[in-house]
């Protein structure tokens, strides 16, 4: 097991207070934001998050799955999994993590410090699903479950006001194409990740100006995004 330095035990006690989650063994929470480059170049005892993301995902869907199934009685199943897999997404993941500033507790090597990995897509994405992970690991099903609902609240708000099955590239394409000459086209400008873990980034033109920029596990879902933010950007 890692000794932790009274600062960084000081650090941990700080999150887990954000995070309202008084940890039995701390340690698991450090392992949460061990990423595997600083655990590769610190010594073969030092645990990383990988395993810990692996079980928070699955925390994470149980519980998201389990809500929207309680509380929208009259959602098909199609329209469920839709749904969820909305709420879930890795942007909306990287989001709450950095809301939580998780990216600022993370433990990286070198090189991906200075690649800026703390604001990289991906690890915030792990690193929320890896604290999930810790989280249950430590209290239980029932704290770990009632974390992931409080994260989540604003999502699924969302989706009782409808927000959250729009489909973003439809509704630009109605707001834009009611004018003539005007034109939409969306652009990947990065791919990263390995081939099980590829994340996307897409522009949005709408008629010569960028309006919106996207990233998702899938084009598609990139698209959806930067088509999100450019109806924000139009006001809408």
């Amino acid at each position: 097991m890692q000794e932790l330095s009274e600062d960084r035990k000081h650090q941990l006690l700080t999150l887990a207070a954000d995070l309202g989650v008084k940890f039995r063994n701390i340690h698991l929470l450090q392992q949460a934001l061990t990423h595997t480059s600083y655990a590769n170049e610190a010594n073969r005892h030092t645990l990383h998050n990988e395993r810990l993301e692996f079980l928070g995902d699955a925390v994470l869907e149980l519980a998201a799955s389990t809500y929207l199934f309680q509380h929208f009685p009259e959602m098909p199943e199609g329209q469920l999994t839709k749904t969820r897999a909305g709420i879930v997404c890795s942007a909306t993941l990287a989001r709450l993590a950095g809301n939580l500033h998780l990216g600022d507790y993370l433990l990286l090597g070198h090189g991906e410090e200075l690649g800026g990995g703390r604001t990289r897509t991906t690890n915030l994405e792990d690193t929320f699903e890896a604290v999930i992970g810790a989280v249950y690991l430590d209290q239980g099903w029932e704290t770990a479950r009632d974390y992931v609902l409080r994260q989540l609240q604003p999502e699924f708000a969302a989706v009782s006001e409808g927000a959250a099955l729009k489909d973003y590239k439809t509704i630009l394409q109605e707001k834009v194409y009611c004018r003539e000459n005007q034109s939409i086209t969306y652009e990947k400008i990065r791919e990263s990740g390995p081939d099980h873990a590829k994340v996307f980034t897409v522009q949005v033109n709408v008629t010569g100006k960028i309006l919106g920029t996207g990233t998702g596990h899938s084009k598609k879902e990139a698209e959806q995004h930067a088509a999100r933010e450019a109806l924000l950007r139009l006001g809408q």
